[in-house]
């Protein structure tokens, strides 16, 4: 049996949506919109003295011109290479002359894209699509083009890919990956089955930076990124459930942003739990366990995101949901009686049948010599860097740091700005349709209704006059 848990109990809580109390302004910091220019552009160097060349997004990479595109799934055991170095692949393109579209062929893949969008290259492939560079001609720029994977083989993954786009459509910030365009190739519901989304390029993702050299001005301003998307999303009414390295990606000015919401969830669904929303090494105690979870759900990710820049590794490299546990509570100890009365009792009888462990102290989990070298900045320390991740990696998430407490913290709220942590909120995700059940052929004419509207609304097309949908 692959869970301990037969059922769960799920308990959902409003997110409280207050805003952060007691922030210093940008004068109070000393470390306005100017000094953070200075540090990121200081002495060390731009974070593009370590990414290079490098131009990857979701994780993937292309490797050296004779490597096939990797995994977007998981960040792989071995460093990327550079998407520059993709080889140029066997590629045809046919198209008619009045067609907005034409299609490419790159070695045993198809795509049928917008004219717009020219040398395309695949830099990536998982279970939920393809991913390739292209360049926009109509807006002269470099953008990352996702052809989801049959996203109408079953139920989940037509909700999963209703749930992407409504996201994306939804929510803009500077921490969230932006949705550009999106489109079908296909002119009638009859024939929709390919599903394009449109979107930012990025230089890197985290699986990229855990390696580096990071001092504490990047790593507590990347962690301060994640926060301020991760809360946004918040303001939504929105989890993301899905942080990891390979959803986060970067750019060489350290500009961060957050990306991949075929898992996100409304925090008022009314849903059964299951312990496979996160990806096993970021997944929290309560996911784990069938509690059910509130929005620092997501901060135990982001703690476990922020450990492994430090460490240089996964915290919690479980092979399964059992050992994923196991390696919890060896370094953070067993959970406190209080905690286990809280479980259902088939899983508390678990739990209590395992081996006993008391918590390993943070100053030994993470020493001194793990981080960067002390900056002349009293809040941009190992100690307070090692103080915040005490306050995330807490097993219960009635005790584990809020993102707004965490938004307070000394080692980030050095770059508090209003605008970013306070951005305007986007309009509340709408889950009555998340709530109905579906079947595949319903959510296909609900997605299709949803890129015919946002056609009407957006210039897809780049000044053309469309495809005549129907």
């Amino acid at each position: 049996m692959d869970s301990p848990v037969d059922d769960f109990v799920v308990h959902h809580h409003a997110i409280a949506r207050a805003a952060v109390p007691g922030q210093p302004s940008s004068a109070e910091t000393g470390m306005g919109a100017a000094s953070i220019g200075n540090i990121l552009r200081g002495t060390r160097g731009h974070l593009s003295s370590w990414i290079g060349s490098v131009s990857q997004w979701l994780g993937s990479s292309g490797g050296r011109g004779d490597d096939p595109p990797i995994s977007l799934d998981s960040c792989p055991s071995t460093p990327l290479g550079s998407l520059r170095s993709v080889s140029g692949a066997t590629m045809a393109s046919t198209s008619a002359a009045d067609d907005p579209y034409y299609t490419v062929e790159i070695g045993d893949t198809r795509l049928v894209v917008l004219k717009r969008y020219q040398n395309l290259r695949i830099i990536g492939s998982g279970a939920q699509g393809i991913v390739c560079a292209a360049h926009d001609t109509i807006r002269n720029e470099p953008v990352a083009i996702k052809k989801l994977s049959r996203p109408f083989q079953n139920v989940t993954h037509a909700k999963r890919a209703y749930r992407e786009f409504k996201l994306m459509n939804l929510v803009h910030h500077k921490n969230i990956i932006g949705l550009l365009n999106a489109f079908t190739p296909q002119r009638s519901l009859r024939e929709f089955d390919d599903l394009y989304i449109v979107m930012e390029l990025m230089d890197a993702n985290l699986c990229q930076v855990i390696n580096m050299d990071l001092d504490h001005e990047r790593l507590s301003y990347l962690l301060y990124q994640m926060l301020c998307g991760i809360r946004h999303l918040h303001a939504a009414g929105i989890i993301h459930r899905d942080l990891k390295p390979s959803n986060i990606v970067v750019k060489s000015d350290c500009t961060l942003k957050i990306l991949d919401f075929g898992l996100a969830r409304s925090a008022g669904d009314s849903f059964m739990m299951t312990p496979y929303v996160v990806t096993r090494y970021y997944r929290a105690p309560e996911v784990i366990l069938g509690m059910g979870y509130e929005a620092n759900v997501d901060i135990w990710s982001i703690g476990c995101i922020f450990g492994e820049l430090v460490r240089g590794r996964v915290l919690f490299p479980g092979t399964d949901h059992i050992d994923q546990w196991t390696k919890i509570v060896e370094q953070l100890g067993t959970p406190s009686r209080g905690f286990l009365e809280r479980l259902q009792a088939t899983v508390r009888n678990y739990v209590e049948n395992r081996p006993s462990y008391r918590p390993i102290s943070f100053e030994v989990l993470f020493p001194d010599a793990m981080f960067p070298q002390p900056t002349d900045n009293a809040r941009l320390t190992a100690a307070q860097a090692r103080d915040l991740l005490s306050r995330m990696l807490v097993i219960d998430p009635k005790e584990r740091i809020s993102v707004n407490e965490a938004l307070q913290h000394p080692y980030v709220n050095v770059w508090f700005d209003e605008s970013e942590v306070f951005a305007p909120p986007p309009e509340q995700y709408n889950n009555e349709v998340d709530k109905r059940e579906h079947s595949v052929d319903e959510w296909k004419t609900l997605i299709y209704n949803e890129i015919v509207q946002y056609e009407r609304t957006h210039d897809v097309y780049g000044g053309s006059t469309g495809t005549g949908r129907v």
